[in-house]
């Protein structure tokens, strides 16, 4: 996984604002169009794409569409241009004495990765030690205005070829909806994510989801309540997975010194980028703790760099990791990711993302540009 010296002379900054096809609803609220921070870094005739999976409001995370903008144009892409490097590894020293912002920072991080495999002439993936050809997916489902309509849609990503489902739940939406999955689909890997929208004094009636037989129930609490999640580890026979409770690999070390988890999911620009990632993974691996790759609703080029980060040997469960058209009609990249008839998505192979990015639509989609040379 070496990097090789080099020196951006250029970093492009695009807020790009893309229509899904259908909304995508959670417990933090609901998205029609996906507004996100696309980072570009050229060097010796070559460019490098990376994305910063935020969205216009702070829902998910604190950091938005606005913020990442600002802090890749003046703060983070200025350290960084016209100055030799050895690869995306020199990054963390060059960000000394910024905090926050990991998004924005993996962004970064993800161009400096694509460009760098560029000026190797090798796939992002074998130069992130990626080792498998194709990975296993799943789909993630919002919140449905009501049953029939969430079990048409499952039956729609089933007749499409996904093989595991995590659906969206909530207080009001959740133990007797996923007993009605279960019924209808007997066999199927089922997930649920609750994004955060239980409390402690909730768990004795949400023992009654144990009866769905989940394969996980993902971020049941608040992000900073490790211990309540420990609780609901403890007593629940359904797997608990964290998501935004681990932001980085201090975090991961309290939650598995408190055992409030069994399982992780892993979005690289949640906990900063590649680099943290795989500390996690690998930590992870230590540990026993499965780990997956969670999704932030990318455009091609942030979903390709989470197809790099699945093909690694830690990631062991199906991510929410879909193809193109799961969310827009015209994707940023060409050809869009599909899905095989096996329901797995290949690994690219060419060099760098191995696929080309469409420049004319991606500008067309651009809503704020701004170029960094020092």
């Amino acid at each position: 996984m070496s990097a090789g010296t080099m020196t951006v002379e250029e970093f492009a900054i695009r807020m790009v604002r893309m229509p899904l096809v259908h909304p995508f609803r959670t417990s933090f609220g609901e998205e029609t169009e996906r507004e996100t921070v696309i980072v570009s870094a050229t060097s010796q005739g070559r460019t490098g794409f990376g994305e910063a999976p935020v969205a216009r409001l702070p829902g998910y995370a604190y950091e938005t569409s606005g913020t990442a903008f600002h802090v890749l144009r003046d703060l983070l892409a200025p350290r960084v241009a016209n100055r030799p490097l050895d690869g995306p590894r020199a990054l963390p020293g060059l960000f000394e004495g910024l905090k926050g912002h990991p998004m924005a920072r993996a962004g970064l991080e993800a161009a400096l990765w694509d460009l760098s495999a560029r000026l190797e002439g090798v796939s992002l993936a074998a130069h992130c030690g990626g080792r498998r050809k194709e990975i296993d997916v799943g789909v993630s489902i919002g919140i449905q205005p009501d049953r029939k309509a969430l079990l048409a849609r499952i039956e729609e990503f089933l007749e499409q070829g996904y093989r595991r489902v995590k659906i969206k739940i909530r207080p009001g939406w959740d133990v007797e909806i996923a007993s009605e999955v279960r019924r209808v689909f007997p066999e199927l890997r089922l997930w649920a994510d609750a994004n955060q929208a239980y409390r402690r004094e909730d768990l004795d009636r949400m023992k009654g989801i144990d009866a769905a037989g989940l394969e996980l129930l993902e971020q049941p609490l608040h992000e900073s309540d490790l211990l309540g999640h420990a609780r609901w580890a403890e007593a629940l026979e359904t797997p608990l997975c964290l998501d935004e409770s681990v932001k980085d690999p201090y975090q991961l070390e309290n939650a598995l010194d408190l055992k409030a988890l069994q399982v992780l999911n892993i979005k690289p620009p949640r906990v900063g980028g590649m680099l943290a990632s795989f500390e996690m993974e690998s930590r992870c691996a230590e540990a026993g703790i499965p780990v997956w790759c969670g999704g932030l609703l990318e455009t091609g080029i942030g979903r390709l760099h989470n197809v790099v980060a699945a093909s690694r040997e830690g990631f062991a469960l199906p991510g929410d990791i879909s193809a193109s058209g799961r969310y827009f009609a015209r994707d940023v990249i060409v050809p869009p990711v599909t899905l095989t008839e096996r329901g797995t998505l290949e690994v690219p192979r060419g060099v760098g993302l191995g696929h080309d990015v469409d420049i004319d639509y991606l500008d067309a989609v651009t809503v704020r540009k701004a170029a960094v040379t020092g």
